[in-house]
């Protein structure tokens, strides 16, 4: 698949949400949608992160390889309004192009790069971020959609 950029259709998903609810995005058009994916329940950045991202007057998906129970847990655990998804085959981190090689001690695996993307009421990629840090990371995706609706006004 080719790198996601501002413009394309963004890959259309169905995912169980922490309480095994299934959200597909193609529910959400009209409005727009903040999908961040994350490679792990619990870490202390990802809890920043999903904290910050709670914060957010949109709609927004978190999208990690762990199962709806886990993603129940850490909701709970820190009081989360974002909902959590689960994507234990990777299906759809792939077809966002967030399943990459990565190194770690010079051993190779595959795993979860942190990315961020803001998709339009069209369904249309709005804006991508990789390889996250979560350090002002929510400030500019919030200043990038504000942004984008004051254009659509």
């Amino acid at each position: 698949m080719s790198e996601l950029s501002p413009g394309m259709p963004a890959p259309d998903f169905c995912l169980p949400d922490a309480d095994e609810e299934t959200v597909c995005l193609g529910d959400l058009s009209g409005r727009y949608v903040v999908v961040y994916i994350y490679p792990k329940d619990n870490s202390s950045e990802y809890t920043l992160e999903a904290r910050s991202f709670s914060r957010l007057d949109t709609r927004v998906f978190g999208i990690s390889p762990d199962s709806p129970g886990s993603n129940r847990r850490f909701a709970a655990k820190h009081n989360l309004t974002v909902r959590l998804l689960s994507d234990p085959d990777h299906r759809v981190i792939e077809a966002y192009g967030a399943w990459v090689l990565k190194k770690l001690y010079g051993r190779e695996y595959m795993g979860v790069e942190r990315s961020t993307f803001i998709i339009d009421p069209e369904g249309r990629i709005a804006a991508v971020w990789r390889k996250v840090k979560v350090k002002g990371h929510v400030a500019e995706v919030l200043a990038r959609l504000e942004a984008l609706k004051a254009v659509a006004r």
